[in-house]
């Protein structure tokens, strides 16, 4: 019940978010100024943290540990890394909610770091199908709310699949080595001149076969009706590649926080949080990513380092590996990432 309470008003909160967003500042379609970006980054990034306040002062909140045999079933089942001390509940509960703050704020830090790859795909994504600045806040807010409810099973589905098969980690493990490796060779490739077939896309052949595609952008609209016909627009397409788009980005960023924790309510919060910042910091970073040429090769590396700690978290746990050393590691793969892109700039080639 506790549990639900909490989950609750969570959900509450992000609806409520996302209502003010649409119905009060979202009013009339508009280009989206760096400032407004970055006002909104801001606001989602002071209310990550002040999640994570609440985390540290209250985490108990999340599976209502009132006694210690509750905090016990928790621990044993979330966090086996956790040293609890005995005949001492006050302060094994502050060791608890030090623990799943810290894991809350390592998982947001690492989605919200590889949302910035998806970043690089949208960008590509709207300027193959030719969409009008204007339009892209429109999309992106309906695109946002699909991926939270994709999110939403996804993680829970997992989380119930490593609780019952424990080796899937390994699965998971793997599978991020292979992304990984994946991203860390088309980083090489450095193919700039990069775009998508819109007529090939299998998001859009898919599309063909079932609705009627209307060949021109309508506006804003998503749907057209006319001689009593109902079409999809282009604009719907591209909301729809959006959506799949996250879908596979999921399958990479997903498994990646369960190395951080295994609790399914903080790999959804953490996932939550940074989707939301997902819209404001791509209008933030449209205009500035080029500049960080380098990032992803630091993402790639990202990966690769979580792949390898879901492989090793047997040993790494043997040894004491805590959560707050992955979050030291992640922080200096981004810092290192972004100090190289500045010092060493991408040199303008000319004709």
């Amino acid at each position: 019940m506790n549990e639900t309470i909490f989950f609750g008003g969570f959900l509450a909160f992000v609806i409520l978010m996302l209502l003010l967003d649409l119905g009060v500042l979202s009013k009339k379609d508009h280009i989206v100024t760096f400032k407004e970006a970055a006002a909104w980054s801001a606001v989602w990034i002071c209310c990550s943290l002040a999640f994570y306040t609440i985390l540290d002062k209250h985490g108990e909140w999340v599976h209502g540990i009132y006694d210690f045999e509750k905090l016990r079933a928790v621990a044993s089942k979330y966090a086996t890394d956790l040293q609890l001390i005995p005949n001492n509940f006050e302060a094994s509960l502050d060791k608890y909610r030090h623990h799943i703050a810290l894991e809350y704020l390592t998982g947001y830090l690492l989605e919200y770091s590889l949302s910035v790859d998806n970043i690089f795909v949208i960008i590509l994504i709207f300027a193959s199908f030719n969409v009008e600045e204007k339009y892209y806040k429109k999309v992106l807010f309906w695109g946002i709310l699909g991926a939270i409810v994709m999110r939403f099973i996804f993680i829970f589905l997992g989380s119930a699949l490593i609780q019952e098969f424990s080796w899937i980690l390994y699965l998971f493990g793997l599978f991020l080595l292979y992304s990984g490796a994946k991203m860390l060779h088309e980083a090489l490739k450095n193919n700039e001149d990069e775009k998508i077939d819109t007529q090939n896309h299998p998001v859009v052949k898919l599309a063909s076969r079932y609705f009627a595609i209307y060949p021109k952008f309508v506006a804003q609209k998503f749907f057209h009706r006319e001689d009593g016909k109902f079409f999809i627009t282009p604009l719907f397409l591209v909301l729809i590649i959006i959506e799949f788009t996250d879908l596979i980005f999921a399958v990479d960023s997903v498994p990646a926080v369960f190395a951080v924790t295994h609790d399914p309510f903080i790999v959804f919060f953490s996932n939550i949080f940074a989707i939301l910042g997902l819209r404001s910091m791509f209008f933030f970073l449209t205009n500035i990513l080029h500049l960080f040429h380098y990032l992803k090769y630091g993402l790639s590396v990202l990966l690769i380092f979580i792949g390898s700690k879901m492989l090793a978290h047997h040993w790494l746990k043997e040894i004491g590996f805590k959560t707050s050393y992955s979050l030291y590691i992640i922080l200096a793969i981004l810092a290192i990432s972004v100090f190289a892109s500045l010092v060493f700039p991408k040199k303008v080639q000319t004709v």
